[in-house]
């Protein structure tokens, strides 16, 4: 059952064969064009797919399903319904983004460079759209490839091959459980069904639809957080996040933070394939999303280099989306829905302008740096922008992810809620303390005071993305509207109240 034209397909297909174009032109910046040309047509798809999409329907569209490996009904089986729709076109204009921040930053070996990224574009992507949980296992296993080598030949630290295996590590530990999960969902099903040959199935919607019996969905539970935690990252799996800021690639490293396909795991399987578990076990998330918060935010405060801040702050903000699933209600997910999709726009924005900043003046640290609103005005300005859109700043895209958050958080999970308004206070103190440092005050650096200000192309990466931040902030229904009908779906079939 294929969509004519199968435009999933396409967007999975078109970046590994602009990778094969780039080996087939020598000259670095025609590669880098071709880049650049594959990431705005699978951008464009993306968009067409947007524009297609029918909100009002809450299961899966534009459906494609083939035989892979029938004899254990394993199927290529994509589709997108309201929860994974806005991934599609944000992931596909953070990759563009990307393209443009790395175009003349990287000197050695560009063309493997930009086929990785292609590649590394293609395995997300496929994330968001698998519907058969091996297939998506695949997906997200094989990301683990071009991350690796990103961050061990275009690493910016002394250690950036220990950062590059630290990751790996941490995410083939996580990968194990995730894997024994998939397997043991569907052997018991099929053992609930006709017996294991007959009644196998990896389809999601289908393991959606019937949930093993109760008894069984603690273990499940458990084997599937443990494995998205890992890559969420939720405390204490977290400690590869910082070193990989800090010694990888600015441009992977925004794209670490800004697509959290941890979290979307955890949102997309997690509690739809273990609904009773959840409900016995969402204080357990409460917890896991307030200690995250509140030890996120106390470790920005401490830092002395920008990076280090912004990947505790992601961490920090993670964590509020975590409490907004512990929630079991509508105005919590969508709330969580809406903070992972901000995580695109505002934390990878807020990382690209970090690596901008890091180009001109060769650091990211606050001994390194201060006056820079003087000579960067336009930098300095987006950097605030984004910043504050962090906070949840009314006018901003933060502002009605986390207020619906903390309404939810406040109904359901009251001590939670307080903790995550005491949060939110730090993280507006590590930020405007950062600020002040970095771009305020006497120019103390000479490397500061001769900074140029953004260029054309990064400030059409900027002005794209602080864009959406005002676009998603004035009219948050473009996002809601989308998400409604998926999300309501998704909320009785955990078996909670929808307000």
């Amino acid at each position: 059952m294929v969509n004519n034209p199968p435009l999933l397909s396409a967007l999975l297909l078109i970046p590994p064969l602009g990778a094969l174009l780039i080996w087939l032109v020598r000259d670095p910046a025609k590669a880098r064009m071709v880049a650049l040309f594959t990431g705005i047509l699978n951008l464009a798809i993306a968009l067409r797919v947007l524009v297609l999409f029918d909100g009002s329907i809450s299961g899966f569209q534009f459906v494609e399903r083939t035989s892979w490996i029938p004899t254990l009904h394993v199927d290529y089986h994509l589709g997108v319904d309201g929860i994974s729709i806005l991934f599609l076109p944000l992931a596909a204009l953070l990759f563009v983004g990307v393209i443009l921040a790395s175009w003349t930053r990287v000197r050695n070996m560009p063309r493997l460079f930009f086929t990785l990224l292609l590649f590394l574009e293609s395995l997300t992507l496929g994330v968001f759209c698998a519907i058969d949980v091996i297939l998506f296992y695949l997906f997200w296993e094989l990301t683990l490839i071009p991350i690796y080598f990103l961050i061990s030949l275009w690493g910016i630290g002394p250690y950036r091959r220990h950062a590059a295996t630290k990751y790996i590590l941490f995410m083939l530990v996580g990968g194990v459980p995730l894997l024994v999960a998939f397997v043991y969902l569907a052997i018991h099903q099929a053992e609930a069904a006709s017996g294991v040959a007959q009644g196998l199935t990896f389809s999601y919607p289908a393991l959606f639809a019937n949930p093993i019996a109760s008894e069984l969905q603690t273990a499940l539970f458990f084997l599937l957080l443990l494995g998205f935690a890992a890559k969420t990252p939720l405390f204490p799996l977290h400690t590869w996040l910082p070193t990989l800021t800090m010694e990888g690639h600015t441009s992977l490293a925004t794209l670490m933070v800004g697509l959290k396909i941890g979290a979307y795991g955890l949102m997309r399987y997690l509690l739809p394939l273990a609904p009773d578990a959840a409900r016995e076990y969402h204080w357990l998330l409460a917890g896991l999303g307030i200690i995250g918060l509140l030890y996120g935010a106390l470790a920005a405060l401490a830092q002395t280099n920008i990076r280090r801040m912004l990947a505790y702050g992601s961490m920090s903000h993670v964590g509020l989306v975590v409490l907004g699933l512990a929630s079991l209600d509508q105005a919590g997910v969508q709330g969580a829905l809406f903070q992972l999709l901000n995580f695109t726009v505002v934390a990878g924005g807020l990382f690209l302008l970090t690596g901008f900043l890091r180009h001109r003046t060769g650091s990211t640290d606050l001994l390194s740096l201060g006056g820079g609103v003087k000579t960067m005005p336009l930098l300095v300005a987006f950097f605030f922008w984004m910043g504050i859109a962090s906070l949840g700043v009314p006018g901003t895209s933060g502002f009605p992810a986390e207020f619906l958050i903390l309404v939810s958080a406040l109904g359901s999970h009251t001590g939670a809620g307080l903790a995550a308004l005491a949060a939110m206070v730090l993280g507006a103190a590590y930020f405007l303390s950062f600020f002040q440092k970095s771009f305020l005050g006497p120019v103390k650096s000479s490397l500061v005071a001769q900074a140029v200000d953004l260029r054309p192309r990064e400030l059409v990466v900027a002005v794209t993305l602080g864009g959406v931040i005002l676009l998603f902030g004035l009219f948050p229904s473009l996002v809601l509207d989308l998400t409604r009908e998926s999300t309501a779906l998704w909320v009785s079939h955990i078996g909670a109240v929808t307000p």
